[in-house]
């Protein structure tokens, strides 16, 4: 009885957290667990002019580097970038502000095996959110160039059950809960501060960052784009999961790291990704 009981609390505990920040998807195996993913974490990589930033890349909560950038690491690497990619607080479940502190030893080491004197951070969900910690108080701001978030958790979620998966296994859905006290220091003015260009790219059809308005910020348009998928390809269904693998998402990524400045507003991607 006890093993069932114990058993059935483990799905409900899966149930909350999945329904919470992440909308897991496939889970990642666990073998996959300080994987990286392919295309990235070649230590002799060196940048060229033409990609003069490595790429560092942050997953979202609950996952694992190798399943949340299965795709997109390896469209940057053929793209000729240097892509690094880590896991961090016990699958982005700790508090941010530790987890950022994870990120900054993280690009000083990429930046000193590379060479670079900035990286550039592509981020899912938390992972576009929480490099901000990073960048506005600890040290940050001087070493990294661009900042791109995919459906960032910037102004949180108002899911309601962000609070249940917190109060049960993730410290980071707590940070992560519109009004938040982690938030509100976060989010206290300059939400973009100079240094980076910033680029947040947001989906009507996101079912876990709620609204999907959460995912932006505000700034000068000189450094900071806020990018809704459907104002330029009005059919695409890409959700909140599904947003690292998108076509559509990969452009947009490019366009904002290809160029001086964040992703240039006017940019017209093709329609490929519905979902």
């Amino acid at each position: 009885m006890r093993a069932r009981r114990t058993r059935r609390t483990a799905r409900l505990l899966a149930v909350a957290a999945t329904a919470a920040l992440c909308a897991l998807g496939l889970p990642a195996p666990a073998s996959a667990a300080g994987t990286p993913p392919p295309g990235a974490n070649d230590w002799s990589c060196k940048p060229d002019s033409a990609h003069p930033q490595p790429v560092v890349l942050v997953n979202g909560t609950f996952k694992t580097s190798y399943e949340n950038w299965l795709t997109l690491s390896p469209a940057l690497a053929d793209a000729g970038y240097c892509v690094f990619s880590f896991d961090y607080g016990d699958l982005a479940t700790a508090p941010v502000a530790d987890s950022a502190a994870e990120l900054r030893d993280f690009v000083n080491a990429v930046l000193g095996a590379t060479g670079a004197r900035k990286a550039d951070i592509v981020g899912h969900s938390q992972g576009g959110m929480m490099p901000r910690y990073y960048v506005k108080f600890l040290g940050g701001a001087t070493k990294v160039d661009d900042l791109v978030g995919i459906v960032p958790s910037n102004h949180g979620t108002t899911h309601p059950l962000a609070l249940v998966a917190g109060a049960t296994l993730c410290p980071s859905c707590v940070d992560q809960t519109a009004g938040s006290d982690f938030l509100q220091q976060l989010n206290s003015a300059p939400e973009a501060p100079v240094g980076p260009d910033y680029t947040a790219i947001a989906t009507e059809y996101d079912e876990v960052v709620l609204p999907y308005t959460s995912s932006f910020l505000d700034g000068p348009a000189s450094y900071v784009t806020n990018v809704t998928l459907q104002d330029r390809c009005p059919l695409d269904l890409t959700e909140h999961d599904q947003a690292p693998k998108s076509p559509l998402v990969r452009q947009w990524v490019l366009n904002a790291l290809g160029r001086g400045g964040p992703a240039d507003p006017a940019f017209v991607p093709r329609c490929l990704s519905v979902g």
